[in-house]
């Protein structure tokens, strides 16, 4: 952590300048950490992602499609946090890839569940293998116990009780 540094007094027209930034304050905040974190991790998805032109949130949907067949929008909203408004565009344009179907739900008539198609399988499947290189790779520094501690803080932070 940087230190903090005293400033001299500027003699009248003396114009100040900055040798060495004093990150100490922004490096004491749990969302400047935790933001910086997830750039890291974002510019490389994001890389990652461009060849199966999926943004973070369509591989969230794709990937909680892909192990919960049958979800309907309203647990997608929920888990993932997305207001409905803004779910509807992307199921749309998944359903328009030809990546996801919709299909009656089983116990709730007015409900859509929603499952990949062939095509949408395959493209999950090479992504998540992506994202997992990719993690294991912007995880290299951390040993194994210590991801699997930062994941589990992290947790504790946006989970409910």
């Amino acid at each position: 952590m940087a230190q903090l540094r005293t400033h001299r007094h500027l003699n009248a027209g003396e114009t100040p300048s900055v040798d060495v930034i004093d990150t100490s304050y922004l490096e004491s905040l749990l969302g400047y950490n935790a933001r910086r974190a997830a750039l890291a991790v974002i510019e490389v998805f994001l890389e990652a992602m461009a060849p199966y032109q999926l943004r973070p949130v369509d591989f969230s949907v794709l990937s909680l499609i892909a192990h919960n067949p049958g979800i309907t929008s309203r647990q997608l909203c929920t888990t993932l946090g997305i207001l409905p408004p803004n779910l509807v565009g992307m199921v749309n344009a998944l359903e328009k890839r030809e990546l996801i179907s919709r299909q009656p739900h089983p116990r709730d008539g007015r409900a859509m569940g929603l499952h990949l198609t062939t095509q949408g399988e395959k493209l999950v499947r090479d992504a998540e293998a992506t994202a997992a290189e990719l993690e294991a790779g912007v995880a290299a520094r951390l040993t194994p116990s210590e991801l699997r501690t930062l994941i589990k803080l992290l947790k504790k932070i946006y989970q409910p009780g």
